[in-house]
């Protein structure tokens, strides 16, 4: 029986994330995967949600384009977009498979690293079975991180056949754009592809809303503007309502929907996506003997430990943040844990995330609804994008940033939001100082390109100091600071 340091089942962002740390560690490691190398993060997940996202923007902004030159806009071809997706994919997995043809044939990493497309299995701590195309196996090792992933949420009263019912999984596999197509869920996801589809401009969207607003985590200056843009592109928001019924018939979808007022309907669409979360895949991973334990949303874990001494879990299976990014971290971090000694805890405040909608969206730290929540006296800049040249000149100006620090004289980075273009390229520096603990002062004095977005952040912080440019509150809606008591529950302008 081969002997390894490390078996990693799963080769996702997270467990190809591990298994090259681990080479970095000089340590024996094998990569298992049963599907797709790059696992969600590639196919039917980030890559291939984003590339649809991309494309889709760039439609909508070639119409608008044309629109001013009074010139008639062509329509997308879903075959076209199809194949633009499916070629992304590939080349991904391509450079991850070439990657890996690499190690294994270099002599200065081929003892480290060896990789096994089939299904595994922990047989005990020890022991793991691979089941392959054309042999079973079995393999001793000293430590095992498992990164399964997630898959889309199914709902028992939903009927879901991934071609008139879909999931995520099921949108690359159609035919054509729909006419009309009805979204379960107004999370991140469920926008993001309301977003997507609104943008090609040929399929009429509807969005089902339990509350009264979409993103219900989100601030509600974040969420105006999203909905405000959605429902310029034709997007339909089901506002307080609930779906009771679902169903396919004669090649369309009827579902049914009680509102909260009392009132039911019945609407007929093309398609209808589900996109109510993820849930992790854990079936058929381990044997019973095995004690790992589950909470209610995954694999319970303590910085990537489970319940068993040499058993680690990371990215999507675990019941923490389901991104990308925070996958390859824990995947490292599981490794540096195992082999070494970590440098610094594994610490989820400053993660930055971007949401995929129009305009994008990009934040780390905490918002002003989640620091309200947590009990937090703060400080709070918004500054308009029409007050920053790179959007003037970009003829963009729709979009805003907001900065909360502490109510003190240190005026700590609490979290930042940024909603417009190029939001995510501006969010780094507050997640690195929100890292080292820093307050702003640092950011006041940086000297930033011109004219660039990130010009945005640094009048923000100087508005904070009260040496700002343009004086807070003298323009109305262009930039504003205010203090927010957690304990009075208002907020108190500070100029």
């Amino acid at each position: 029986m081969e002997h390894y340091d490390l078996v990693i089942i799963g080769a996702g962002p997270s467990g190809y994330a591990a298994a090259m740390r681990a080479v970095d560690f000089k340590k024996k490691t094998l990569l298992i995967e049963k599907s797709t190398l790059g696992g969600a993060g590639v196919k039917n997940g980030a890559l291939s949600s984003k590339t649809l996202w991309e494309l889709s923007r760039d439609m909508l902004a070639f119409r608008k384009n044309l629109e001013r030159y009074h010139l008639e806009p062509p329509k997308a071809v879903w075959h076209e977009i199809q194949t633009e997706v499916r070629k992304a994919v590939h080349e991904r997995i391509s450079l991850y498979q070439s990657h890996l043809n690499e190690l294994e044939a270099n002599p200065k990493y081929s003892n480290y690293i060896h990789y096994v497309e089939g299904e595994a299995c922990i047989e005990s701590d020890h022991i793991v079975s691979i089941s392959t195309l054309t042999e079973d196996l079995l393999v001793e090792t000293d430590y095992i991180i498992i990164a399964t992933g997630s898959r889309p949420r199914h709902l028992p009263n939903i009927p879901i056949d991934e071609k008139y019912i879909l999931t995520s999984d099921g949108i690359e596999n159609m035919d054509d754009f729909p006419e009309s197509m009805v979204i379960v869920g107004a999370g991140v996801i469920g926008c993001e592809y309301a977003t997507i589809f609104s943008g090609f401009g040929q399929t009429k969207v509807y969005l089902i809303d339990k509350g009264d607003t979409i993103l219900p985590f989100e601030d509600p200056d974040v969420v105006a503007v999203i909905e405000k843009n959605l429902e310029s592109h034709g997007v339909h928001i089901h506002r307080n309502s609930s779906l009771s019924e679902i169903e396919t018939k004669d090649g369309k979808v009827i579902y049914k929907l009680d509102f909260a007022d009392g009132e039911q309907k019945t609407f007929t669409v093309d398609k209808a996506l589900v996109s109510v979360g993820r849930v992790p895949n854990y079936e058929n991973i381990w044997k019973d003997a095995v004690p790992i334990k589950m909470g209610k949303r995954g694999v319970e874990d303590h910085e990537t430990h489970t319940s068993v001494n040499n058993i680690y879990a990371v990215g999507d299976i675990t019941a923490d943040i389901n991104l990308v990014n925070v996958g390859e971290l824990e995947g490292r971090y599981a490794v540096e844990k195992i082999f070494g000694e970590p440098k610094k805890k594994l610490v989820y405040e400053n993660i930055s995330t971007i949401m995929f909608l129009n305009p994008e969206v990009a934040g780390v730290g905490y918002n002003e609804k989640s620091a309200q929540e947590k009990g937090l006296n703060y400080r709070v800049v918004t500054t308009d994008y029409s007050t920053i040249a790179r959007a003037t000149a970009k003829r963009n100006t729709q979009g805003f940033i907001k900065l909360l620090v502490t109510d003190d004289d240190e005026m700590k980075i609490l979290g930042m939001r940024v909603v417009g273009e190029q939001a995510s390229a501006a969010i780094q520096a507050v997640a690195l100082l929100i890292s080292m603990n820093k307050g702003i002062e640092e950011l006041a004095e940086c000297v930033h390109p011109h004219p660039s977005i990130t010009e945005g952040i640094q009048e923000s912080v100087r508005a904070l100091l009260g040496k700002s440019i343009l004086k807070s509150g003298l323009l109305k809606g262009k930039v504003s600071c205010y203090c927010y008591d957690c304990q009075k529950m208002e907020k108190v302008s500070m100029y």
